[in-house]
């Protein structure tokens, strides 16, 4: 078999693909076989599909709201059943606010979203993942208090205190201005912990993130104002690949694919923009922090559809 017809045989999941990043990822790995396309929305996802289809290559949608713990086991049991051969996994879907709110459950929704959903819909596809195959986190670097442009915009750092705290919207103090913010670094802290911490616990499988660099005028901050969304799409957008930490879609989509197409064998690495290794805050480097946030995760999620 050649390389070519291989790569036909194999199948990659990506959260988040109507929008962004997602969706020049999702793109992307089309090329390289089946995309099973996770999201919220059926119409936007068929939408995406169609695009694939129309370049000659393949897609199938699930619905799936990542904030929501049922519609997330639903999803990954949705996946099993396709049966296809996957290789890889994408948690990309990602939201942030300003103000923060809460889901159905009383959650905080950036948290569930960000961190709570991905971590179970990871564990629930674990067992089907073959070894060898490439598990991605999209991360962010306004986890790391030290950060100078994130401290800059606004963010403090990731505020953790233990899961069910950060689940009731409850945060280190000294944090920003804007809870929601907090909410924010704290689910990507998280992230990056699950990450290190998974790739330490399950060496059969490859588990990596990306920093993928800031992107105005993706749709992450949906409740920014109208004027402000105008202006990072229509001014900003088109300076970012001559500023530092900002990046496009099209390029971080490049990035993110190489990094779960990635044969090297590679594990626990966390990548910039530009494809280069990079390293966390110091907190989320501490072996002893990672497995304390994998921990307290999994007994949160014990108690929800037992």
């Amino acid at each position: 078999m050649t390389k070519a017809s291989s790569e036909e045989h194999k199948a990659y999941i990506i959260t988040g693909p109507t929008s962004g990043f997602g969706y020049r990822t999702a793109l992307e790995l089309a090329k390289h076989g089946t995309v099973v396309l996770v999201g919220r929305d059926q119409g936007k996802l068929d939408e995406v599909r169609k695009t694939i289809e129309r370049a000659g290559r393949h897609a199938v949608p699930v619905v799936c709201d990542l904030s929501d713990l049922a519609s997330v086991r639903r999803a990954a049991a949705q996946i099993i059943a396709l049966d296809l051969p996957l290789a890889g996994l994408v948690n990309n879907a990602g939201t942030g606010q300003v103000r923060a709110t809460k889901n159905a459950r009383g959650w905080d929704t950036v948290f569930a979203t960000n961190h709570l959903g991905p971590f179970m819909l990871t564990e629930e596809l674990m067992p089907d993942l073959p070894d060898g195959a490439n598990v991605v986190f999209v991360c962010s670097g306004v986890e790391d208090p030290e950060r100078r442009p994130a401290a800059i915009a606004g963010f403090r750092g990731g505020r953790y205190i233990c899961a069910e705290a950060s689940a009731r919207g409850e945060w280190q103090p000294g944090g920003s201005t804007h809870a929601g913010f907090d909410a924010y670094a704290t689910s990507k802290q998280c992230n990056l912990a699950t990450v290190l911490a998974f790739a330490r616990e399950t060496p059969r499988l490859r588990f990596n993130a990306v920093e993928p660099g800031f992107s105005p005028g993706t749709g992450l901050s949906r409740d920014a104002s109208v004027f402000l969304r105008l202006l990072a799409k229509y001014v900003a957008a088109p300076l970012s690949p001559f500023i530092r930490y900002w990046s496009t879609p099209a390029q971080g989509g490049k990035v993110i694919t190489n990094a779960v197409l990635n044969e090297s064998g590679e594990t626990g690495v966390y990548y910039d923009e530009r494809g280069k290794q990079m390293l966390g805050s110091t907190l989320v480097r501490d072996p002893e922090f990672q497995d304390r946030v994998v921990a307290e995760t999994r007994a949160l999620l014990s108690t929800v559809l037992a």
